[in-house]
C-alpha cells in the first residue's frame, strides 16, 4: 500500500494549504458570492416539472459556503467561465448537473443554502464537497452534509412546497420530476485511502463496496418513500486518473491500485438498480456509465477536442496535481482544452460533454435508457 503513504502526505500538505487558505479569506473578509441564476444560452421547453439533486464536489453549486469547511470553491478562478463568477462550484464553470438541466429546459437549479421562495419549485441542489454515503466520511475538511442529511434537507423542503402546491398535486410534481444521485467518491478519496481512517484495515475493497451499498439502498428506498420515482444515479469515474492520483505516481500513468478499488462499488450499484427497479413499484433507475465515460475520453480526447488530459488547468506541482487550485491562482488559457480543471475535478467541457452524453447518449454510457427517455416515461404515484 505504498500509493496509501504517498497519498497520505499529499492529502496533508494540501489541508495545511486550505487551512492558509481559509485564515487568509477571513482576513482579507472576502464575501460569499450567491448563486447568480444565469444560464447561458435558449431554454428549451421544460420536459420535467423538476430536478433534485444529491452528491458531493463534482456537482455541489454552494451548499459549503456558509459552512466551518475546508472544502469550498467560492473564490477566484473558481467560476471563471461562470456568468456570475464564483459560486461554489468545483468547476471554472458549469458541472454535469447544469449541462443536464439545460437539456431538460430547466433554469439552473439552486443550492439548497440559497433556495426560497418560488426558486425550489424547478428543483434544488443538496449536494456538498466532501459528503459521503457514509456520515463519517470527509470529516477531515470538518463542515460537509452526508447524504443521509442532504435527504433530511429534501425533506425540509417538501414541508415548505407542500403549503404552495397542496400534497396531492406536490406528490404528482415529484414523481415526474428526475433526481438525480452522484455519492460514492469521497468514501474512497476521504475515507478508505485516509491514514486516519482504518477502514481499509477492516474491509477489503469488495467487503467495503457491499457497506457502501448497503447503506445506498436504503437512502434511496427513503427518497423513494418520500416520493421519488425517476433516479439517476452516477457512478463513479476513472478515479486513479484524476491529476490528485498521478502526482502520486512516479511512473507518470493512472493508478491501477485506484481503479481497481473502486471497481467493485460500480459493480453493485449496477446490481442493486436492477434490484430497486424490480423491488420499488412504479420506480425507474437508470445508472450513469462515469468509467466509461471517462474511458472512451482519455482514449480518444483529441476527437473531442481536448489535448490535455494528464495535468490540472489549476493547480501546483506535479501535474498540476499535488496542491488543488488556490484563490486567485491563474489558470491555464485554453481551459476548453483541458480534460481536469484542478487537483480533482473536471473542466466545464467535460461537464458538459457527460452531461450530453449522459442525457441522450445510448446503452454504453447510460443503462437502461437515457435521462431523456427517463424523462419521457409516464410514472405517477403510487
Amino acid at each position: 500500500m505504498a500509493f496509501i503513504k504517498q497519498f497520505s502526505y499529499s492529502y496533508s500538505l494540501l489541508l495545511v494549504i486550505f487551512v492558509v487558505v481559509l485564515m487568509g479569506r477571513m482576513a482579507l473578509g472576502q464575501d460569499e458570492n450567491p448563486i447568480v441564476g444565469a444560464e447561458g444560452g435558449r431554454r428549451r421547453s421544460e420536459t420535467v416539472p423538476a430536478m433534485f439533486i444529491f452528491g458531493d464536489s463534482l456537482i455541489d453549486n454552494g451548499n459549503n459556503n456558509n459552512l466551518p469547511s475546508f472544502a469550498k470553491a467560492n473564490y477566484f478562478p473558481y467560476g471563471i467561465d461562470f456568468n456570475g463568477g464564483p459560486t461554489g462550484r468545483f468547476s471554472n464553470g458549469y458541472t454535469m448537473v447544469d449541462a443536464i438541466a439545460e437539456e431538460l429546459g430547466l433554469p439552473l437549479i439552486p443550492a439548497y443554502s440559497e433556495a426560497s421562495g418560488d426558486q425550489v419549485l424547478h428543483g434544488v441542489n443538496y449536494a456538498s464537497a466532501a459528503a459521503g454515503i457514509l456520515d463519517i466520511t470527509g470529516r477531515n475538511f470538518v463542515g460537509r452534509i452526508p447524504f443521509g442529511q442532504q435527504i433530511r434537507n429534501f425533506q425540509n423542503t417538501l414541508d415548505q412546497i407542500t403549503g404552495n402546491l397542496g400534497a396531492a398535486d406536490l406528490s404528482k410534481a415529484i414523481a415526474r420530476s428526475i433526481f438525480f444521485v452522484g455519492m460514492g467518491s469521497n468514501d474512497y478519496l476521504n475515507n478508505y485511502l485516509m491514514p486516519n481512517y482504518n477502514t481499509k484495515n477492516e474491509y477489503n475493497a469488495q467487503q467495503y463496496a457491499d457497506l457502501l451499498v448497503e447503506q445506498y439502498t436504503q437512502q434511496l428506498t427513503s427518497l423513494y418513500n418520500l416520493g421519488a420515482r425517476k433516479f439517476v444515479l452516477a457512478g463513479l469515474g476513472r478515479m486513479g486518473c484524476i491529476p490528485s492520483i498521478l502526482a502520486q505516481n512516479q511512473l507518470g500513468g493512472c493508478s491501477e491500485e485506484v481503479n481497481q478499488l473502486v471497481l467493485p462499488f460500480n459493480t453493485n450499484v449496477k446490481t442493486m438498480i436492477n434490484n430497486l427497479n424490480t423491488n420499488l413499484p412504479g420506480s425507474r433507475f437508470v445508472f450513469i456509465d462515469v468509467a466509461r465515460m471517462f474511458e472512451d475520453l482519455l482514449l480518444n480526447y483529441r476527437s473531442y477536442g481536448f489535448s490535455v488530459i494528464d495535468r490540472g488547468c489549476c493547480g501546483i506541482g506535479r501535474n498540476r496535481g499535488q496542491i488543488t487550485c488556490l484563490p486567485f491562482q491563474t489558470p491555464c488559457p485554453n481551459r476548453d482544452q483541458y480534460v481536469f480543471w484542478d487537483a480533482f475535478h473536471p473542466t466545464e467541457a467535460v461537464n458538459i460533454l457527460f452531461g450530453r452524453q449522459a442525457f441522450s447518449g445510448d446503452q454504453s454510457m447510460v443503462y437502461p435508457m437515457n435521462i431523456q427517455q427517463l424523462a419521457n416515461l409516464d410514472i405517477g404515484p403510487n
